[in-house]
């Protein structure tokens, strides 16, 4: 009663064994039948979390991980840490409505109170918030209909690599134009996989160049635009923080044509890249400024940040049924709190630095670690193929050849990119399972290891990360012929 037969033994053999209808193993089976193919993050890390606490998962098997995606960096804090949950028992045990719609409650003004305290100071001044659907995707389309009213224009620049989520006019900004919203995609700056193939700041200075050129010469493809939107460091696009020169000219550009800028701060806000809001280390002020993620406290919220005269009065795009979670509110006026209190993004650029510095290091002791980079708590490490022949490191940019720039050139890196290496950034994350790490994938065919630990990760948790995350290349590299390096 209560179990269930299993017969399977290799070589044809039959047997039963006796497992617990609800064990990890039986609860993982039924979610393969119930549920779609295109899981994402369940089809790689196939574990049953019951319970969480800061950096630590444990699974229903009994096994524990050090967990370092964060809820793809929801998690600023980590895992029910104790000052969320206070702040969440609060709300439920004052008998206040979880669901208040768009009215003024307690917990909102609290939440946007702090919001204020953090944003950007030539921001904030004249800051107005709009709460949207809970989802960053949301967020996404609400900021882009609100450019679209506030300009009267409908088409938008965005960049190759960017994440933008998966509804609706989300992916205009991604993969592919919606009908009433063309989207022109720009050439994104980076040194290993230089658009250009020269990188620095030679190919950040060519990327900005490309773009001044396509706003100076507007034509019946690429009209004058209703907003600019950029990542000051793309997550999805494999961890790439943009150049500063560079993110400064681009607020120049747009500002000069009265051209909203638009920052994407959905993975990169509350202190991960080691600045309360990544668009600081530039020292930009956009015009509008999109937050999800960690600003709820680990539970679903969306807003949008933008200057007020941008504020048409018109709708723009539907508020939605759930643009008033208290709980999340709750949860994120005491994450916003702490990690301004004590000084977590500060902390997140010292041990970050750190960290990429150890992680550098597998550049040299192996051929088919391509890059390693990142900003605070963010950091990526590249994977590739060493047995093939060389990237030229284009990604086809307009106007790359005619700019006469030699493919061959060295990026600044000081190693040619070679062909991404999805296969062994996915054996790298199973081999980090199996020593209790999760990591996540994203950038080029996925061929980028992430880490996103929470922003209180401990000296010796990072080391225990450092140490698993290299033995995990090490063995993934010796069973996939990408051993040590070789001189360049």
């Amino acid at each position: 009663m209560g179990r269930t037969q299993v017969k399977s033994l290799p070589g044809g053999a039959e047997a039963t064994a006796l497992a617990p209808r609800n064990g990890p193993e039986a609860i993982l089976r039924r979610q393969a039948a119930r549920e779609p193919a295109a899981r994402t993050y369940a089809r790689a890390l196939p574990i049953v979390p019951v319970r969480a606490r800061g950096l630590t998962i444990e699974g229903a098997d009994g096994r524990r991980y050090l967990d370092c995606l964060s809820g793809a960096g929801t998690l600023a804090l980590g895992h029910n840490h104790p000052v969320v949950l206070e702040a969440i028992r609060k709300v439920l045990d004052s008998g206040a409505p979880l669901n208040a719609l768009d009215l003024a409650t307690p917990a909102k003004d609290a939440f946007l109170t702090e919001l204020y305290r953090t944003l950007p100071a030539g921001l904030a001044e004249r800051a107005r918030v709009r709460f949207c659907g809970p989802a960053g995707s949301e967020a996404v389309q609400t900021a882009y209909a609100m450019v679209r009213a506030a300009t009267g224009r409908t088409c938008l620049l965005a960049f190759t690599g960017s994440g933008r989520g998966t509804t609706g006019r989300a992916l205009g900004g991604t993969s592919a134009d919606t009908p009433d919203m063309p989207v022109a995609r720009l050439p994104y700056p980076q040194d290993y996989r230089c658009p250009f193939g020269v990188g620095g700041e030679r190919g950040a200075d060519l990327a900005a160049r490309w773009t001044e050129s396509l706003l100076d010469d507007p034509g019946p493809e690429v009209p004058l635009p209703a907003g600019m939107i950029v990542e000051p460091v793309q997550s999805e696009g494999g961890v790439i923080p943009a150049p500063h020169t560079w993110l400064r000219r681009m607020r120049q550009l747009t500002a000069d044509r009265s051209i909203p800028l638009i920052v994407d701060e959905i993975q990169t806000g509350v202190g991960r890249t080691g600045a309360f809001w990544a668009v600081e280390h530039s020292g930009v002020t956009p015009d509008v400024m999109i937050l999800s993620k960690a600003i709820g406290g680990s539970l679903p919220l969306a807003v949008v940040v933008y200057r007020d005269d941008l504020d048409t009065g018109e709708s723009g795009a539907p508020v939605g049924t759930f643009p008033g979670n208290q709980l999340a509110m709750a949860a994120g006026t005491a994450t916003l709190a702490h990690v301004r209190e004590n000084a977590l993004a500060e902390r997140a650029a010292t041990l970050g630095e750190r960290m990429l510095g150890q992680l550098q290091q597998l550049t040299s002791e192996f051929a088919c670690v391509g890059d390693v980079r990142g900003r605070g708590l963010m950091i990526g490490v590249e994977l590739v193929d060493p047995e093939a022949e060389g990237d030229s490191g284009f990604s086809g940019a307009p106007g790359a050849a005619e700019g006469g720039v030699a493919a061959s050139v060295m990026p600044p890196s000081g190693r040619h990119p070679l062909p991404a290496a999805p296969g062994l950034a996915a054996a790298i994350q199973q081999e980090c399972l199996r020593r209790g790490l999760i990591v996540g994938l994203g950038g080029r065919h996925t061929s980028v290891v992430q880490l996103l630990p929470p922003l209180t990760l401990t000296d010796e948790q990072a080391a225990a990360v450092m140490d698993r995350l290299a033995d995990a290349v090490r063995t993934a590299a010796r069973c996939r012929g990408g051993g040590p390096a070789v001189a360049p």
